[in-house]
């Protein structure tokens, strides 16, 4: 990471380390680092004498923060100069910017003297007509019609008393809009009291059925999840919807608005019968409606999207996190399908090492059917390069492809060939690339995506990373996230994923040896022509041989790049060459060789790691030292293993309520989990379905990849939806009753219970296959979480909807 600025004020590092709940050398110790270069996973592996074991999840918290703080402090910087070159820079004003801690503060304390276009309160000024606005607000008792009159001025463009009234009016709405703490108030009370409404625009039902939950539907904005915000926004960015933010339940008609009150109180301004006070009261009400509504409306508007982005993006890094480090199968020659109808499925065959040494396309499915001609063809292939796995991509035409694939298997025992649906996410992103020209050039695009389905089940991390992490399709709604916020966070996780797993530098890409740290796309190039050019690379040493890859460079890759078969056995493993001399002593005080010591469990656990600290190295480097040469390049991901769909299940419509199916975990959201069973639709385990007791967070319980077993709680054909649960003593809908009968739920579990369902089932429901590769939202309608209340029955078919409703939760309140 590139040093953010040059400066870093002490009141910024102990405001992280207050907030971190860590010492405040141990941030400074850390933005130290960040600003000399190092990167988040360098300086969580290797600097944790400095940082005092500061873990990767607070370093990139750290780095988080001190990014928003120093953006605070430039924009302070900036503001103070700006009212200064105004000559209004008060030492009280000065005080008030400095003291500021939020964007949001500081933007309101400087609103009054922001440079704008020339507005209606302006105008009234220049007329001469802010003598009148502060004596009608000082003495009510002037009669206002009275004291306009000696303000007009035909020169000045105030042609009569009611325009000088006007003038007064706009001046003192602008006071009062501007006041800052008057506007801090009321956006917290307006937070913590209002709404977001949304209703159906008149002749868009049917055109936008797929927000049908939404056609008359509102919620506190202290309640709304980030799926329902970001489903709501995109509604209305699609004219299907209007929303409104309103600030409170609505009051009897004629009533005055709270919030008025409020501003009223803080000028002084009040009913006592004298002759200005219902024209001051007339002044609020005008100010809150066209001035302060809509300047708060804007601001949380702002506000409930950004919180539902920085959710969605945590949503979509953790999936991304789960889904690089899914199990391996490792060097296992696999045959990689690329299923498909009129076009055929493409098939490629990669050995051990991920080298495509075999392409064919073969038509067993409609229109051609030539069946036979593809088991035969593929039995032919697995027997040739000595096949072990077959990939099966999971788009359109996976579950016949599947079926091919268990024939072939069930045809040809002596093969022992082990079948595995993959997800497909990206592989067409991938086939297009300018990367896959590159290592596959003379290969046809079609063929391309087989070849990364077979290399993503041997290793997904290396294959993955060659694709844009946004078009691997784990996310929430994230073509409508900022840009730079999610490919800052995925990025964030890519590199987290590829230094903790570490990266083979003779075998690894050039998008893999990108993301190691203080490598980049640059250097990876050149250290993929070195190697070309001149062989494998024979120690870590050879590395500094590299065109550009300079001392800091080595410092940040080395440990994560591992040779193995080197000069140095300790190049294979994720010990720093800083620190060989460390593992020398350990050496020299065991008696005997390198390579005897590592692995060696007995001998390093004789050791006393005190014995080996020093002034450079800690006793938290000694002991990664000890461990890591204890289990030498160890892979953290875990073991390999496959599901099994259920024969005879292949579509939506073969499934019925009380099914017990192995799946895998495609999906995991604030709501719930998506699983696949093997009939291109995934089914909907929700948090209040998961387990008997109380759960926070469904990542708890299972991750992207995981395989579990779930029983079919019920189906809706229409709709599209399954909806699956993880307990399977529950008790699944009987035929024809669309009420699903859970027992042992917890009273804690239900309110979570009423968020996330319905709603298209949440993100990442839908059908799969045809074209939906590309990482985008798969099912093209609304995704995420509950069934939004509304008065009246359920819709047909919505169990969990009707379920609420007989249990009284739904608040007949909400429309």
């Amino acid at each position: 990471m590139a040093a953010l600025t040059t400066s870093t004020p002490a009141s910024i590092e102990s405001r992280i380390a207050e907030e971190l709940g860590v010492r405040e050398r141990q941030v400074k110790a850390a933005v130290d680092l960040l600003d000399g270069g190092s990167t988040v996973p360098f300086i969580a592996r290797y600097r944790k004498e400095a940082t005092e074991m500061l873990d990767d999840a607070q370093l990139r918290t750290l780095e988080e923060r001190l990014r928003y703080l120093r953006e605070l402090e430039e924009r302070r910087a900036a503001i103070l100069d700006s009212v200064r070159e105004q000559g209004k820079l008060t030492d009280e004003l000065e005080a008030r910017i400095r003291e500021a801690d939020t964007k949001a503060r500081l933007e309101d304390i400087y609103l009054p003297f922001k440079p704008k276009r020339r507005t209606k309160a302006q105008i009234a000024r220049e007329a001469g007509l802010e003598p009148l606005a502060d004596g009608l607000l000082g003495d009510p008792g002037v009669e206002p019609v009275a004291a306009a009159a000696a303000f007009v001025d035909a020169d000045k463009g105030v042609a009569d008393a009611q325009a000088a009234l006007d003038g007064a009016r706009a001046i003192l709405a602008e006071r009062f809009s501007e006041d800052a703490d008057l506007i801090g108030e009321l956006r917290e009370r307006m937070w913590v009291r209002g709404r977001l409404a949304a209703k159906v625009r008149e002749g868009k039902e049917e055109a936008g059925a797929k927000f049908a939950d939404y056609f008359d539907f509102a919620e506190p904005f202290t309640e709304l999840p980030s799926h329902r915000v970001l489903a709501m926004l995109r509604g209305e960015k699609e004219e299907v919807l209007d929303l409104v933010l309103e600030p409170e339940e609505a009051a009897e008609p004629g009533t005055p608005s709270s919030y008025e009150g409020i501003v009223a109180h803080r000028f002084g301004v009040a009913d006592r019968g004298r002759p200005g006070d219902k024209w001051l009261k007339d002044t609020v009400r005008w100010s809150w409606r066209t001035r302060i509504l809509v300047h708060l409306g804007i601001d949380l508007r702002l506000r409930l999207r950004t919180g539902a982005e920085d959710e969605a993006v945590r949503v979509f890094a953790s999936n991304l996190r789960d889904l690089l480090l899914a199990a391996p199968a490792g060097t296992r020659a696999t045959l990689g399908l690329d299923p498909g109808f009129r076009t055929g499925v493409k098939v490629a065959v990669v050995d051990a090492t991920g080298k495509v040494v075999a392409t064919d396309v073969i038509h067993p499915h409609v229109p051609a059917n030539k069946w036979d001609e593809a088991i035969a063809k593929l039995a032919r292939l697995a027997a040739e390069h000595a096949v072990d796995l077959i990939a099966i991509g999971n788009g359109t035409a996976s579950r016949e492809t599947d079926k091919l694939a268990g024939e072939l298997i069930t045809k040809h025992p002596e093969l022992k060939l082990t079948k595995v649906m993959v997800s497909e996410a990206g592989a067409s992103v991938y086939s297009a690339s300018a990367f896959a020209s590159q290592e596959l050039p003379d290969m046809d695009v079609s063929l391309r995506g087989a070849v990364s389905i077979a290399r993503r089940l041997q290793d997904p991390l290396a294959e993955l990373v060659k694709i844009d992490p946004k078009s691997i399709g784990v996310g929430q709604y994230q073509h409508d996230l900022s840009e730079v916020k999610l490919s800052r966070s995925l990025d964030a996780v890519v590199e987290d994923c590829v230094n903790g797993v570490g990266v083979d530098v003779n075998t690894a890409s050039a998008p893999l040896l990108a993301r190691v740290s203080g490598i980049g796309a640059g250097l990876s190039e050149n250290i993929v022509a070195h190697r070309d050019a001149n062989g494998p690379f024979t120690s870590r040493k050879g590395l500094k041989d590299v065109a550009r890859l300079g001392p800091k460079a080595y410092e940040q890759c080395a440990g994560f790049l591992r040779i193995r078969g080197g000069d140095d056995p300790l190049d294979a493993s994720s010990v720093h060459p800083e620190a060989y001399p460390v593992v020398r002593k350990m050496v020299k005080s065991s008696g005997g060789e390198v390579a005897s010591l590592i692995g060696d469990a007995a001998a390093l656990r004789s050791l006393r790691p005190d014995d080996f600290v020093d002034d450079v190295f800690g006793l938290p480097t000694v002991t990664d030292i000890l461990k890591e040469l204890e289990k030498p390049g160890r892979d953290p991901r875990p073991a390999f293993k496959t599901a099994t769909f259920k024969d005879g299940v292949e579509k939506i419509s073969d499934l019925a309520a009380g099914m017990v199916l192995e799946g895998v975990v495609t999906n995991v959201a604030a709501f719930g989990a998506f699983v696949d069973v093997g009939v291109h639709q995934d089914g909907l385990v929700h948090v209040s379905a998961m387990s008997k007791t109380f759960v926070k967070d469904p990542r708890d319980v299972v991750k992207p990849g995981d395989i579990v077993k779930v029983k079919v709680m019920d189906i809706d054909i229409p709709r599209k939806r399954i909806s699956l649960t993880l307990r399977l003593d529950d008790e699944a809908a009987p035929e024809g009753d669309a009420r699903p009968k859970r027992g042992g739920r917890p009273p804690q579990q239900r309110q979570q219970g009423q968020q996330g369902q319905g709603q298209g089932q949440g993100q990442g429901q839908g059908q799969r296959g045809g074209g939906q590769r590309g990482g985008g939202q798969r099912g093209g309608g609304q995704r995420g979480g509950q069934k939004p209340q509304r008065q009246g029955p359920p819709p047909a078919n919505d169990a969990m909807a009707e379920a609420l409703r007989k249990a009284g939760l739904v608040d007949p309140k909400r429309r």
